[in-house]
């Protein structure tokens, strides 16, 4: 006997949590090599820094570029989720003026079926 419905959809579910964590990490990653990357670029300008001193500054410079990444990961996953809570709540209203539509056709097709056959003889 195969699982019932429920519980597919949990294991569907479970998948899904598990997929968005592996591509949430690896998005971060890109983002971690972005700043390493950027910080290597903008100490390379300034020739005259010791080592120590461009070290420091692209250890600055990546702290705050993620700083400032996480912050805009933030916002959108927030946005993200008031735009899901948003539409949800249209397609419930939707939902329902098409079942109240559904129901008053029905209604006025038997409301006439009745009258239709109360004439009959």
């Amino acid at each position: 006997m195969g699982r019932p419905d429920g519980a597919k959809n949990a294991r569907r579910h479970e998948g899904s949590d598990w997929t968005n964590q592996v591509e949430g990490y690896l998005l971060w990653q890109t983002r971690v090599q972005d700043a390493k990357c950027r910080a290597r670029a903008f100490t390379e300008a300034f020739d005259w820094l010791t080592t120590s001193q461009r070290v420091e500054i692209e250890r600055r410079y990546i702290g705050d570029r993620l700083q400032c990444e996480e912050q805009d990961l933030r916002r959108i996953v927030q946005r993200a989720a008031d735009l899901r809570s948003e539409y949800e709540q249209r397609y419930r209203r939707l939902r329902l003026r098409c079942t109240a539509v559904t129901v008053s056709a029905v209604t006025a097709a038997v409301a006439a079926l009745v009258v239709a056959v109360s004439y009959l003889p």
